[in-house]
């Protein structure tokens, strides 16, 4: 695993307020260990599926669900386990997960359940799910993991946001284009159409328009960490 093992001892809370364990655990999801931008995980489909917000936010939605019941569930049974087959049994439950959420998918937002396609089942591959159920749920109280996999689940979701919007804007003008796959009919009024273009820039709308964003993306927050750190 690329990420390092985590324990927060069990008399943490002699030593240091609950207050100080929840803010380590949101600036390490949101910031400081992000899953995208830091950990750079789950690349295949946070680059593949962002050509518009819309499909981000389902994505991200669906991540953000996987990774916080499975990092609870695996909490739940840390002590049953065996040692020798934890990682079969973590698999097995995140693709319990995922089979729920794309199920739910295809039953109430079909047509973004079409948009979406294998990048759903591939949930279960994303190293970030596992890599929290193995460096984190699997040493900490329910709690703990249920919060750390809220963050990391919305660090990733605002990657995905983030690189959704500005692709987006760049290849069609638009903001929020094909919510009402996700929201139903009525949600086609909060489609915001920013300038309109003759031609789409084609660039944006591609992988390698992703992979440029992406990068600057990594960039700018390298960059405001080093001033930061001086």
């Amino acid at each position: 695993m690329s990420e390092q093992s985590q324990e927060i001892p069990a008399d943490k809370d002699k030593t240091d307020s609950a207050d100080s364990v929840y803010r380590k655990l949101m600036r390490q999801g949101l910031w400081a260990n992000n899953p995208g931008i830091v950990q750079l995980l789950g690349l295949c489909p946070l680059l593949a599926v962002t050509n518009t917000i819309t499909n981000a936010l389902g994505l991200g939605l669906a991540t953000l669900f996987v990774v916080v019941a499975s990092n609870s569930l695996i909490s739940l049974i840390r002590h049953l386990v065996p040692q020798a087959i934890r990682i079969p049994i973590f698999v097995m439950i995140i693709a319990s997960l995922v089979s729920c959420i794309q199920l739910l998918m295809n039953a109430f937002t079909y047509e973004l359940y079409l948009s979406l396609g294998i990048f759903i089942p591939l949930i279960v591959t994303n190293c970030m799910i596992i890599g929290r159920a193995e460096a984190f749920a699997s040493k900490n109280s329910i709690k703990h993991s249920a919060f750390d996999g809220l963050m990391m689940g919305v660090g990733f979701g605002l990657v995905l946001i983030i690189l959704g919007a500005s692709r987006e804007i760049l290849a069609q003008g638009t903001l929020f284009d094909g919510i009402e796959t996700m929201l139903g009919d009525w949600a086609k009024i909060l489609t915001i159409t920013i300038y309109q273009a003759d031609t789409s820039f084609l660039l944006a709308a591609l992988p390698p328009g992703a992979f440029i964003i992406m990068g600057l993306i990594i960039a700018i927050k390298n960059a405001i960490d080093h001033r930061i750190k001086e």
